[in-house]
């Protein structure tokens, strides 16, 4: 059972990641900038891997998602970064697959050059692509996500810093991780953290703020059951992982949450504190996970009385990696609109307690900062 990914999750910083892999195709529009590809649902993008497998079908009724806070040092944004067990956190169509993945699996073993492309980014062995694929359950996102995607290109697969508009079919794994962007056949990743400043790469999509993009942190644990909304009644729905929608099921216990409402509270964010090389320096780190947090002292009371007591907190649940936080994008791309970048009011998350996974989704995740 193959572990969840805990490499690190970074920016919306989005490129054929020159600084981190040779072999990328084009250029970045200027010295020392990293692109940012902007990927619209439909759209196959730019060396795709196989023709579209997306199946046809109502997209999902876009919830509201919060700007991200500002970052410390005021020089970006605080991204948030999002459990793979959140329920709500994906979209789906009752009995449906959003995605034809014995086709995928098909059109990659048609090709062998494609198919072994394909394996070493999404590091499986060239023989087990097709049983990696049926592993994989089918999704639709509720909302713009950052991950690493890839191009095949010249044979090989490059991998190039993406974001993937809301209503994008994917594949998720076991941890409810991004794999496979099913309009490309391209295998996905985690993110990787910006080392400079960004630009946007293609047209941005109505609606679309970098300060409302999302990343996805595999789960802690493996997932049994996705709680996705229906793009139909927008209900809940039970989909085992590993399965096409064929088991699909109607929650026998329903989350505490509204479908409408799982991206509009900024402290619903799995977060940690340190800074990356290319964000803000001197953020103070959290307390180490399982230590209690320092509380201010109560005021007093009265003239004769005692202060209150101080509360223990309970410890945070939070453990993983440093939070990365990205350099204030360059000038926007083409197609942005003025809204387009993280310039957006400063959304500082109060502290809010965890609203409580379903059983069978435990909650974990870092933050990742821009």
């Amino acid at each position: 059972m193959r572990s969840p990914m805990r490499g690190l999750y970074a920016a919306v910083a989005v490129l054929c990641v020159a600084p981190l892999a040779a072999g990328c195709s084009g250029e970045s529009e200027g010295a020392g900038q990293e692109e940012i590809l902007l990927l619209p649902s439909a759209s196959a993008g730019p060396e795709p891997f196989t023709a579209s497998t997306v199946t046809p079908g109502a997209p999902p009724a876009l919830p509201p998602v919060a700007s991200a806070p500002k970052s410390p040092s005021g020089s970006g944004v605080t991204l948030r970064t999002l459990s793979g067990a959140t329920p709500g956190l994906y979209a789906g169509t009752q009995q449906v697959g959003d995605c034809d993945v014995a086709r995928q699996a098909g059109l990659l073993a048609a090709d062998r050059d494609k198919a072994r492309a394909f394996a070493e980014a999404a590091e499986v062995e060239r023989s087990g692509v097709a049983a990696h694929l049926r592993g994989l359950t089918p999704v639709v996102l509720r909302a713009d996500i950052r991950v690493t995607g890839h191009g095949f290109h010249d044979g090989s697969a490059v991998a190039r810093q993406a974001v993937l508009q809301a209503g994008t079919a994917i594949l998720v794994d076991q941890y409810g991780a991004p794999r496979v962007r099913c309009a490309s056949g391209a295998p996905l990743k985690e993110p990787v953290a910006a080392r400079a400043a960004t630009v946007t790469k293609g047209k941005a999509w109505p609606g679309y703020r970098a300060d409302r993009t999302l990343v996805i942190k595999p789960a802690g644990q493996p997932v049994n059951n996705l709680l996705l909304v229906s793009v139909v009644d927008s209900g809940w729905i039970e989909r085992p992982t590993g399965t096409d929608g064929a088991d699909d099921a109607r929650p026998a216990s329903l989350p505490p949450v509204d479908p409408a409402q799982v991206f509009a509270d900024p402290g619903r964010t799995e977060q940690d504190g340190a800074a990356d090389s290319a964000g803000a320096e001197g953020a103070s780190p959290p307390p180490p996970a399982g230590e209690p947090q320092a509380v201010p002292p109560a005021p007093p009371v009265g003239p004769d009385l005692p202060a209150a007591p101080q509360p223990d907190l309970p410890p945070d649940p939070v453990q993983g990696g440093p939070d990365l936080m990205e350099p204030e994008p360059a000038d926007p791309g083409p197609g942005m609109g003025a809204d387009g970048g993280a310039g957006a009011d400063p959304v500082l998350p109060e502290p809010v307690e965890p609203y409580g996974p379903a059983p069978e989704f435990p909650a974990e995740g870092d933050a990742l900062q821009r």
